[in-house]
C-alpha cells in the first residue's frame, strides 16, 4: 500500500495548479467537439479527456475534503493488537479461521490486522487486510486510499475487470480474475479503516457477503 504525507500547503497549491489546469482542458474539449463528428476517432479523445477532467475534479474536491478528517485522525490513538484480535471473528459464512498476523506494519507506527478463513477442503480461501487510520502514519496510509476512491474508472479484458463501484453507500474499489474466479474488494470504513479483502475461489458475490458479515463498523 502507497503511504502518503500529506502536506496542506502542498494541497493549496496543487487546488490552484489543477483549477488552473481545467480552464485548459475543457477549452480543448469545446474546440475538439466543434470539430469533429460522432464517428470521429477524435470522439474518443474527447470521452477520455473530459473523465480527466471529472477525475482531476474529483481529486481536488477530496483533497480539501480531508484535510479535517486528516487533523482528527492524526489526534486519535490507534487499536491495539488486542483490540483488534478480540474484534476478528472465529467463522465467516462457514470458512474458519486458519491464520492471523496483528501488528505487522506496527513499527511504523501503523496499528493492523490480516486473517486467512477457509472451507473445509480448502477450495476457498478469503483473507482481510484491515489497516487502522488512527496516529499520524495511519492517517496518511488511509487518505492515500481515499485518493484512490475519489476516482471513477473501470478496466476491462480478457483476463480481468477493475473498477470503482458503489456498494451500501460505500465507494469502494472491485478487482476480477475471470479464469481464476479470484476477487479483491478494498474500501474505507468511516473513511478510518482501510479494508482489503481477498477471494480465493470466490466470485465478487460471494466476497462482498464475506466482507459484510465481518461487521467492520464495530471496531469504532
Amino acid at each position: 500500500m502507497i503511504i502518503l504525507v500529506i502536506n496542506f500547503q502542498q494541497i493549496d497549491l496543487l487546488t490552484k495548479i489543477f483549477s488552473k489546469m481545467k480552464k485548459y482542458v475543457l477549452a480543448l474539449f469545446v474546440f475538439a467537439a466543434i470539430i469533429s463528428c460522432k464517428d470521429n476517432p477524435v470522439s474518443k479523445k474527447i470521452k477520455e479527456t473530459k473523465q480527466s477532467v471529472s477525475n482531476t475534479t474529483n481529486a481536488v474536491k477530496e483533497m480539501t475534503n480531508m484535510q479535517d478528517d486528516v487533523k482528527d485522525l492524526q489526534e486519535m490513538t490507534p487499536l491495539t493488537n488486542a483490540e483488534l484480535k478480540s474484534w476478528l471473528p472465529d467463522e465467516i459464512k462457514g470458512m474458519k479461521r486458519i491464520s492471523y498476523k496483528a501488528g505487522e506494519v506496527g513499527m511504523m507506527g501503523i496499528s493492523s490486522i490480516e486473517a486467512t478463513y477457509a472451507n473445509e477442503d480448502k477450495s476457498k480461501k478469503f483473507t482481510i487486510n484491515v489497516i487502522d487510520g488512527a496516529g499520524q502514519m495511519g492517517a496518511a496510509a488511509t487518505m492515500g486510499m481515499r485518493m484512490v476512491m475519489s476516482q471513477d474508472f473501470e478496466e476491462e479484458d480478457e483476463y480481468h475487470t477493475r473498477r470503482t463501484v458503489k456498494k451500501n453507500g460505500k465507494k469502494a474499489v472491485e478487482e476480477y480474475q475471470i479464469s481464476k474466479n479470484n476477487s479483491t474488494i478494498q474500501y474505507l470504513e468511516n473513511n478510518r479503516f482501510y479494508l482489503e479483502a481477498k477471494g480465493k475461489n470466490m466470485d465478487m458475490d460471494e466476497t462482498w457477503d464475506a466482507v459484510e458479515a465481518l461487521k467492520l463498523k464495530k471496531l469504532g
